[in-house]
């Protein structure tokens, strides 16, 4: 049978298929699917973990036990990822394990293009780099009995347009693997130094015999007979390249499966057969810098840009080709900025702090959008959980100067995945430092994925929740507080008292996400055209809901809530909670 998948889709059908047994991973665009459709499942056992350093610690736990296990994130959830990952390397498994990396190329839900090509050549892992869904699926299951075979975690490679492309997936019926024997194994398992040591050399034995292993697979492939130039491509280069050249006679196209270790002799062969050799790879020169290292001739770019994605337009202009067939949209679509939602329970804490000309140090979700206009409320974001450490590093340089007038804002996922520690460092480290946790009761940004502070896990099912008023009071910190972000004077009075304090404080800013299924909208507000003075100030709570009409504020109904926020602003009583006009 088949079936039209995207690319995550397919990717969590590869590991069904393959007798996975566990999946732990933390969401993240563009990989958050890949465990969401694992998760529907029965056989394999799938779960929402506090980070990617733990779902992939997990994971190892589960391949030790004998299960075949795999964890999924985007490419910077791999930085975390990293510090286990570097020694699994060493360690090799007993069952399969695959690693699964979503890059992000243009950013368009990140804030690096990070190439985690990178990761699996400094870590000595073999990578497979699938071009559409199909091979997604196929890829898993080729990832598996490559990490049995060679006693290695095995890296998938994916990106956002491979990701969430469709194309049509054979389906098969699932291997039951069962679980491999466990045998204690000291000298394998516990890396040591002495242990560590006698590793290395069979990572290195590992790495030669996975490159001879890349010059026969049939992962990597040549297509067409062309003499005149030949392109060497993987993942969703490889699709642009077809649709460029569509069968051109003259071009010949190595496309690689197996981006790692790369296949070099037939590489060269490749290259030496045709009149120009031209690599084309998003992001960092990967591929180039490993042939010309080689000693292969190869361009790349010199023709193209290492920022951004491609696509065939792109790929024409390279080759002198603007009449070459480019699909694109005759349409213009209209530009929509990323907006907080009409009565995002964030809007009323930003528009009080921005108020408040607070310096605020910012996080990784969907609050990071309270920095564009009109709020401007925050000041920075670097990475999960750095709000919290980084404003510790500012108080701790300008002292008293910043305590009364700087705080950070970190999600509740957030916070779980890497803010706890930051806090425990301003408990244990001394600063008076204010941290805002904007409790939203969900995992917002991905797509409302459950956390440990739901209460619920990935199925929905009633789980252990964190408390976190317990939590930050048991990592030290004595001020701790709960408002309501609707009301905008509470929140302004517990961010003035608790920066006035003399000591560290937590303020928890909750309210649930207006989008979950369970929380009810009330009457949409409308203003009086009769009252209304066009002073603008509700436009200050950059509110989608409310926009200026024949110099008047007006409020959409079908977009506005009733959260009231914009209420509390109006000096003339213009607001209110039935039609007014």
């Amino acid at each position: 049978m088949r079936k039209l998948m995207i690319g995550n889709e397919a990717l969590a059908r590869g590991l069904y298929e393959a007798g996975c047994q566990i999946v732990s991973s933390y969401p993240g665009t563009p990989s958050t699917e890949i465990t969401e459709f694992a998760a529907t499942y029965k056989e394999i056992k799938s779960e929402w973990a506090p980070n990617e350093k733990v779902g992939l610690e997990v994971a190892f736990g589960a391949s030790l036990a004998g299960a075949r296990s795999a964890c999924c994130m985007k490419h910077v959830g791999l930085n975390v990822a990293a510090d286990p990952l570097f020694t699994l390397s060493y360690t090799g498994v007993t069952a399969g394990l695959v690693l699964i990396v979503a890059d992000d190329p243009a950013m368009h839900s990140s804030q690096n293009e990070q190439d985690s090509r990178h990761y699996a050549i400094a870590a000595k892992v073999p990578m497979l780099e699938p071009a559409d869904s199909a091979e997604a699926k196929a890829f898993a299951k080729e990832a598996y009995a490559m990490s049995e075979q060679f006693d290695t975690p095995v890296m998938i490679r994916m990106c956002t347009r491979i990701a969430h492309a469709q194309c049509a997936v054979e389906l098969e019926d699932r291997i039951e693997t069962g679980l491999r024997p466990y045998v204690k194994n000291p000298q394998k398992y516990i890396m040591t130094p002495a242990n560590a040591k006698n590793r290395h050399p069979f990572v290195e034995k590992r790495m030669s015999e996975l490159a001879e292993l890349a010059e026969t697979s049939e992962l990597n492939r040549i297509e067409g007979t062309g003499k005149k130039i030949g392109i060497i491509t993987s993942g969703t280069c490889y699709q642009y390249v077809k649709e460029v050249f569509q069968n051109d006679p003259d071009v010949r196209i190595f496309k690689l499966g197996l981006v790692h270790p790369l296949p070099l002799r037939k590489l060269r062969a490749f290259a030496e057969s045709v009149d120009r050799a031209v690599v084309i790879e998003e992001l960092d020169p990967v591929i180039e810098t490993a042939c010309k290292a080689a000693g292969i001739s190869v361009e790349g770019k010199n023709l193209f840009s290492c920022i951004g994605e491609f696509n065939q337009a792109v790929i024409a202009k390279a080759f002198g080709l603007p009449d070459a067939p480019c699909y694109h949209l005759e349409a213009s679509v209209p530009v929509r900025p990323p907006v907080m939602c009409a009565g995002c329970p964030h809007r009323g804490m930003y528009y009080v702090m921005s108020k408040m000309k607070l310096t605020v140090l910012g996080d990784i979700g969907c609050y990071t959008l309270g920095s564009a206009q009109p709020l401007n409320a925050l000041d920075s974001t670097l990475c999960m959980g750095a709000s919290v450490s980084g404003l510790h590093g500012f108080n701790k340089a300008k002292g008293p100067e910043s305590e009364g007038k700087t705080v950070c804002v970190i999600g509740d996922s957030t916070f779980m995945h890497s803010g706890m520690t930051g806090l425990v460092n301003i408990s244990y480290n001394n600063t008076n430092s204010t941290v805002v946790i904007l409790d939203n009761s969900i995992t917002g940004m991905t797509g409302h994925q459950q956390n440990p502070t739901t209460g619920y896990n990935i199925y929905g099912d009633p789980a252990a929740k964190v408390d976190l008023e317990a939590l930050c009071h048991a990592i030290g910190i004595r001020r701790v507080r709960v408002v309501d972000p609707y009301d905008l004077s509470a929140c302004e009075a517990a961010l003035k008292e608790e920066l006035a304090a003399p000591e560290a404080s937590v303020i928890i800013s909750r309210r649930p996400c207006v989008l979950l299924k369970y929380v009810k909208a009330k009457p949409a507000l409308s203003v009086d055209p009769a009252k209304c003075r066009s002073c603008k100030k509700c436009m200050g709570l950059g509110c989608p809901a409310i926009h200026m009409e024949n110099k008047k504020a007006c409020i959409d109904p079908t977009l506005c809530v009733g959260c009231g926020v914009c209420e509390q602003l109006c000096a003339f009583q213009a607001i209110g909670g039935k039609d007014q006009s």
